[in-house]
């Protein structure tokens, strides 16, 4: 068997993949935060409501974290909402 690697494709499947990571991520932070003020609250209201530190929420919002499946549950347990709804873009 076979197997030839091509470099420059692996590569800009990587970076494609990066780049759908990049725009979930701030899919994800720009629900949060448009919940928020909906709900009118502050950025270190939402993070002692959802026991995260204050500066995540804003890393968050602004796509600079890769949020973990836990947290995601807290913060829309902290926004009243089901995980599900926070997820759907």
């Amino acid at each position: 068997m076979l197997t030839i690697v091509c470099r420059f494709i692996v590569c800009k499947v990587l970076d494609f993949n990066i780049f759908m990571n990049r725009q979930l991520l701030i899919k994800f932070g720009q629900k949060v935060r448009s919940e928020r003020l909906r709900m009118n609250l502050s950025q270190e209201k939402l993070a002692e409501r959802a026991k995260v530190h204050r500066t995540y929420i804003g890393m968050i919002e602004r796509a600079e974290k890769n949020i973990t499946l836990s947290n995601m549950e807290k913060i829309a347990k902290a926004l009243n909402l089901r995980l599900s709804d926070l997820i759907d873009f």
